[in-house]
């Protein structure tokens, strides 16, 4: 019926069967006989004879313009089909965790997509322990993860390393202090991230560690959402530098204090993958282009 359709159409922009079997290189009867069978598939009349002349009916327009989308969508599955048959059709399946994916992965896609614009990226999203197991079970094609992964089968390619900073309102008493330390957070109140996410259980052995007793006022999943949230409550905390954009903390009215014992919480984002030889051709561009590409994000910490 598609096809049919295309003829249809043509005859619709041609307004006459002459000229139309003339542009598709078939008898008039022949033409004539197409359009009825269509008509008959649908079960409806899509012209008012007028002598020689056709014109559309209300079902008409309304199969023409079907028949233009039906078409459009036709010629774009064709050229991505001859894109894949050439390997010109870049697409990708990442995955990384929800913290990767609020620092890392933005600024990487942005720049990739520049360079591959018809390129298809699809994300799936988890902890890293979920994401290593859907990269073992072939689900994804690489995974983004803030830490170093090395087990049997898995490569495993440092990207950069990040650590915890003290982010705070520009008005927060601590803001003027020179000299900032761990002891300044006992008893401060800090909005921290949900437990069961590997920067909250940082923060918990760095708290710990150190005798830190904080008030933690809300456990939130989202990076966005804590940034938004500091100046509303007067509160701090601790977020990864590699997120801390000049452009983020001036827009929010935040400031960042730099605490020595931070570097504690210091850990390695990566890049992870399977077999190189089984990965696909898009796979392997993506892998050897990212670790260009953030060199040049300036993504070293």
């Amino acid at each position: 019926m598609f096809e049919s359709l295309d003829v249809f159409a043509i005859v619709v922009e041609q307004s006459s069967l002459n000229k139309a079997s003339k542009l598709l290189n078939l008898s008039q009867p022949a033409l004539s006989r197409k359009i009825a069978k269509l008509e008959n598939d649908l079960g409806v009349s899509l012209f008012h004879r007028r002598g020689k002349r056709l014109e559309l009916t209300s079902i008409g327009h309304l199969t023409y313009t079907f028949a233009l989308e039906q078409n459009k969508h036709q010629q774009q599955f064709l050229r991505t089909l001859s894109q894949h048959k050439d390997g010109s059709q870049i697409s990708v399946t990442l995955g990384a965790s929800l913290t990767t994916l609020q620092t890392t992965l933005p600024p990487l896609i942005n720049t990739f997509m520049e360079r591959h614009p018809t390129a298809e990226i699809k994300l799936v999203t988890g902890r890293t322990h979920e994401i290593v197991s859907a990269l073992r079970e072939k689900k994804i094609d690489v995974g983004i993860v803030a830490s170093s992964i090395y087990e049997r089968g898995l490569n495993c390619i440092p990207l950069f390393e990040d650590h915890l900073e003290l982010v705070l309102p520009i008005h927060h008493p601590l803001a003027e202090s020179k000299n900032v330390n761990m002891k300044h957070l006992h008893g401060l109140p800090m909005i921290i991230f949900s437990s069961g996410t590997w920067y909250r259980k940082l923060t918990d052995e760095l708290f710990q560690s150190s005798g830190i007793l904080p008030d933690i006022r809300m456990e939130i999943d989202s990076f966005e959402a804590i940034v938004r949230l500091l100046p509303t409550c007067n509160a701090v905390t601790l977020l990864p530098k590699s997120y801390l954009h000049k452009q983020l903390l001036d827009d929010n009215e935040l400031t960042v204090k730099h605490i020595p014992d931070l570097k504690e919480t210091r850990r390695t984002t990566s890049l992870i993958y399977g077999e190189y030889t089984e990965l696909s051709k898009a796979a392997r561009q993506w892998i050897e282009e990212t670790e260009s590409l953030f060199k040049s994000l300036d993504l070293q910490l």
